[in-house]
């Protein structure tokens, strides 16, 4: 095979694997487009608690944090600034309309050390399980940077409805 050819084969087998890549993505784009992130403001008189600088990692499936969810806002990472209040916690992705996270909303709040392609030292994610319709839940992964994950924990924990009732 000729320098030319070989050239050929490499260009097109490129061309193919980005074909593949853009093809699942606009799958994976379909499937998740029945799902929105809550955009929103911080209502007039929540009273602002914490504010942490993060990186937003991604929003996956519960449980499954290898299942990247393409859901609209919240589709790709990003330096985020994620202010705690007593009603919930709004994130301000870069580039994206606010985003606010009601209280009500919340699940569960813990610490990970994986989410799809982000390895980081034990317990340095912080997990926020949410329910992005009625019956759904997600789970949605952050890096502090300026503090830890175990204090943006512990902040995120402290606006989670209290269970009531059946769910206690």
């Amino acid at each position: 095979m000729t320098r030319e050819g070989a050239l050929l084969v490499v260009v097109a087998v490129t061309v193919l694997l980005l074909a593949v890549l853009a093809w699942a993505w606009w799958r994976r784009t379909r499937r998740d487009a029945v799902w929105s992130a809550p955009v929103g403001e911080i209502p007039a008189d929540a009273r602002e608690t914490a504010l942490f600088e993060t990186l937003y990692v991604a929003t996956t499936r519960h449980g499954e944090p290898l299942e990247r969810l393409a859901i609209g806002g919240l589709a790709f990472r990003s330096r985020a600034a994620l202010t705690v209040t007593d009603a919930g916690f709004a994130l301000d992705l870069t580039g994206e309309p606010r985003l606010f996270f009601a209280a009500a909303r919340l699940d569960d709040i813990a610490q990970a050390t994986v989410a799809i392609d982000r390895v980081v030292e034990r317990d340095g994610l912080v997990r926020v399980t949410w329910r992005i319709d009625d019956e759904t839940l997600v789970d949605s992964y952050f890096r502090p940077q300026d503090a830890s994950a175990r204090a943006l924990a512990d902040a995120l924990r402290g606006i989670l409805p209290i269970p009531t009732g059946s769910d206690a």
